[in-house]
């Protein structure tokens, strides 16, 4: 994969990727981000290909991260509950 290409792909991902509280949040919000991710690449000259070559499937990859915000999300949250 291209440098190109993955530095838009961590760039894409850091700005779009937030917490979401379910499950099921997470899974509708990683399949709408991975459309919108691959229509952004295409934009820019990036093909599907290149990144998918490195990551593998970009949904699972968005799903992945969705789940560690949420439960870096859950980390903070913990202490201030105990407070």
């Amino acid at each position: 994969m291209s440098e190109h290409a993955i530095e838009f792909l961590r760039g894409w991902i850091g700005e779009k990727v937030h917490c979401q509280s379910s499950q099921a949040r997470i899974d509708k919000q990683a399949e709408t981000l991975a459309r919108e991710c691959a229509a952004k690449a295409a934009e820019v000259g990036i093909p599907l290909e290149d990144i998918q070559e490195e990551v593998g499937d970009i949904q699972e990859l968005i799903a992945s991260r969705l789940e560690e915000a949420a439960e870096a999300d859950e980390h903070q949250q913990a202490p201030k509950a105990a407070e």
